[in-house]
Formats: C-alpha cells, structure tokens, sequence
C-alpha cells in the first residue's frame, strides 16, 4: 500500500541543492520577473522600435535558444552541474548588458541581446533538474522540483509586482531595472557556482518499483507538447476570452493570473507529496484528466455569457491551475525516472525542447482557434489533452 511522503524544510532544502543554491534560485526568479514580462515594453519604450519588430525579435531568441538546449545536454551528460546552471545565468547577464547599450532603432543588437536572453531561460530548466537529480532521490527529488518551480514562481511575481510598480517611471525605470535584472543574474551565478557540484558521468536515478511500465519516451515528449499549453491559458487564451467573447473587463484577467500564481506558490509541494502516494506516470495521466475537466469547464462557463460568465471562467480556472499543478510536479521528476543512466542531460534537454516548443505553438494556436468559437477552442484542447492523457497511461 503507497503511503504518503514527508518531507521536513531541512531535509526539501538539502535535495533542493543547499541553502546558497536555493537562494540562487530565489534571486534569479527575481531578475526574471523585474525583465522578462516587460521585455517588449523595452523594446517599444526605450529602444523606440515597432511592436512587429520587438516581437518577431524576442520570438526568434527563444526559438534560437530552444535550437541549443541539445549542446545543454550533452553538456549535462559530461557531468557538468552547478557550472551549467550558473552558466544559464550568466548568459542572460550578458543579454542585459547588450540591452542596456543598445542604441534606439538598433534592431539587431535588441535581437542579439533576447537571443541571449532567451538562451539563459532554455538552459535553466534542464540543467537545474539534473542538478536536483544528482543530489536526491526518489520521492525526495520530486519534492525538491516542486519546490523550485514553487519558489521561481514567487521570486518571478514579487519581481513583476516590483517591476509594476516603477513603470511609472517610463524608460529611465525600465533601463534601471535592466540593470538592476543584470546584477541579480550575476549574483545568482555566483552562488550557484559556489556550489560546485558535479556528477560521474552516467550516474543516473533508477526507475522507482512503483512507476510500472514506461511509456515510451517519444509518447511522453509528445504528450508534453499539448500538456504545455496549460501554463499559456492564464495568459492568453483566458484574457482573449473574456475581452472579446464576453466583453468582461480586465480586471478579471488581473484576478485570474495572480490566483494562479498564489495557488501555484502555496499548492505545488503539498499537492506533490499527497500525489506521491501513486505512480508518477498514473498522476501525469490524472493531470490531462484534470485539464480536461478544465477545458470543458471553460466551455460551459463562456456558454453563460454576459455577467456570470466571467466569475465562471474565474471558478473554472482553479480546476485548470490544479491540473498545471499536477502535471509540473509529475512530468519532470518522471523524465528524470526514465532517462538513461548515460543519458539523464540529453533527455532533460529534449523534454525542454518539448515544453518550449509547446509554449512557442500555443499562443498562435489558441488565437487561431478563438475566433471560431468556445467550441472550437476548448473542445480542442479538451480532445488533444485527453488523448495525450490516454497515451501516456496506455502507451
């Protein structure tokens, strides 16, 4: 009979990588959320350059950087660690300073600087995972990556809620914060360094008894594609929704982004030690399930039109955030349990290409499919996610 896993502040902070790491981790969220949601206000405010433009710029470095996360894996599988996490940091140090001489109009140098930016943001994941698996196991190791992505998720909001609050300072405040994202990067490096920790090549965690069958690591990888999608609902399919399909206002956008963001903080390590009672693969199916349930639950919401349609589509995406809550702490720590001993870096970094190729299709998914209706929106997403559930648990 599974039992439910315990796990005390010392010992998550331990598998989580030490104290210094963990404060690395905090302030590097920090930096990233001071930049990362106003990068395009950047661009258009500081740099004067045309919306299009500072788009398809910040779209081709995360593409760039999504193209190098198999030379991350292949680093990773040399046994590098922490010096790979700091890298991830350092690379995005030097994505600020190029934005912070970036002449106005220079379009080039703005491309250069996210690409850099953007480089730094792939890499992390992976990298800080195989960290977490070197240092943990079992149960341990899956609770340690819940509480990283937990605490990233503060670190991110408290920096955007900082970053918020000096735009009123117009391009002056953006520059400052740049720089202020820069040094925070630095330190963040520095710390994950000190840490210098690294693995004998090809000591990987073995599967867990209780995982039965593996699903085959194409099928996982696939599933993750549409399971991603998830984390852009709050952000975009929701806001496009409730603007133009029920004329709602935007504050109910405002409201459901930062429940999501709360339930995310204070949920993520609860939820993944009561799920810890149960296979990792069984719980990743439970997450499409949930997600399901969402989807269809945002159909019916919209179906209620002007005015309880909106406070539907709130309710409903506490069952979505619980779905995304299930899935992040299950997919990776699954990932990590089926990856080859000699191949734990490069199996990481094909599941960040999965998820950021995912995060990269979405927002154009989703705003091809509203303008068709709910029905074609959610009815999609409901029908993707439930087959990805359905092959993960069967495959």
């Amino acid at each position: 009979m599974p039992t439910t896993t315990k796990i005390r502040p010392h010992v998550l902070v331990r598998a989580s990588g030490g104290r210094r790491y963990v404060v690395a981790l905090a302030v590097d969220a920090l930096g990233t959320g001071l930049l990362r949601p106003f990068l395009l206000l950047y661009g258009v405010t500081v740099l004067r350059l045309s919306a299009p433009v500072t788009g398809i710029a910040m779209t081709a470095g995360v593409v760039v950087g999504l193209a190098c996360t198999p030379g991350v894996g292949r680093w990773l599988d040399r046994g590098a660690r922490s010096t790979v996490v700091a890298a991830s940091m350092l690379v995005r140090v030097l994505g600020v300073v190029l934005l912070l001489v970036t002449p106005a109009g220079n379009a080039w140098l703005f491309a250069t600087a996210a690409l850099f930016l953007g480089i730094g943001n792939q890499a992390f994941p992976a990298a800080h995972a195989a960290l977490v698996a070197t240092i943990a196991r079992g149960r341990e190791r899956d609770v340690a990556l819940a509480g990283g992505r937990a605490l990233r998720n503060a670190g991110m909001g408290v920096g955007a809620l900082v970053a918020l609050a000096c735009l009123a300072g117009g391009a002056a405040a953006l520059q400052a914060l740049a720089a202020v994202t820069g040094l925070a990067y630095l330190a963040a490096a520095a710390l994950a360094w000190s840490v210098r920790l690294r693995a004998r090549p090809g000591a990987a965690p073995a599967a867990d008894e209780d995982d039965g069958p593996a699903p085959r690591m194409r099928t996982l990888l696939a599933a993750n594609v549409v399971y991603v999608f998830c984390l852009n609902v709050p952000e975009i399919a929701l806001p496009l929704v409730l603007v133009t399909q029920l004329d709602a206002s935007p504050a109910w956008s405002a409201v459901i982004f930062v429940a999501n963001t709360v339930l995310v903080v204070t949920l993520q390590v609860p939820v993944t030690v009561l799920t810890s009672r149960f296979p990792r693969r069984t719980v990743l199916s439970l997450a499409g399930v949930v997600l399901t349930a969402s989807y269809l639950g945002f159909l019916a919401a919209t179906s209620l039109g002007d005015g309880w349609g909106a406070p539907a589509v709130a309710a409903v995406s506490v069952v979505c955030t619980l779905g995304e809550i299930i899935y992040a702490g299950s997919a990776t720590a699954l990932v990590t349990v089926l990856a080859p001993a000699h191949a734990l870096g490069r199996t990481l970094a094909r599941f960040q290409l999965s998820t950021g190729l995912g995060l990269a299709v979405s927002p154009a998914v989703i705003t091809a499919l509203a303008p068709h209706g709910p029905a074609a929106l959610w009815g999609s997403l409901a029908g993707a996610t439930l087959v990805s559930a359905a092959a993960v648990r069967t495959d």
